[in-house]
């Protein structure tokens, strides 16, 4: 699995948030990790000039082998806040995916 970090200019890229990206995305979306080929994580500050109370935004794109890209948004107050949560939702998301797949697959 794939992680791409791509960040505003309000927000700094360093290596310390790259593997904190990282390390929640592999424990949000390690049960579907080999069915994942790669995950695209956008985060920018939408109020970068003025603090706000969920001013952070994190878009995750998943990519599933066979399948469309996927995808959720999340607002925090923080960086850490919005992509646990942006993770949480995309757990949900990819394992509803699956859970239909198996669906759909014993019906035939």
């Amino acid at each position: 699995m794939q992680i791409q970090v791509n960040t505003d200019a309000s927000i700094d890229c360093s290596a310390g948030l790259v593997a904190y990206v990282e390390t929640q995305l592999e424990g949000a979306l390690g049960h579907a990790s080999g069915r994942i080929t790669r995950v695209e994580v956008h985060l920018s500050d939408t109020c970068a000039h003025k603090q706000g109370p969920q001013d952070i935004r994190c878009a995750l794109e998943v990519r599933l082998r066979n399948r469309r890209p996927t995808a959720v948004t999340a607002h925090a107050g923080t960086v850490d806040e919005a992509v646990a949560s942006a993770g949480e939702k995309m757990s949900r998301r990819v394992q509803t995916i699956i859970e239909r797949q198996r669906t759909k697959a014993l019906a035939v």
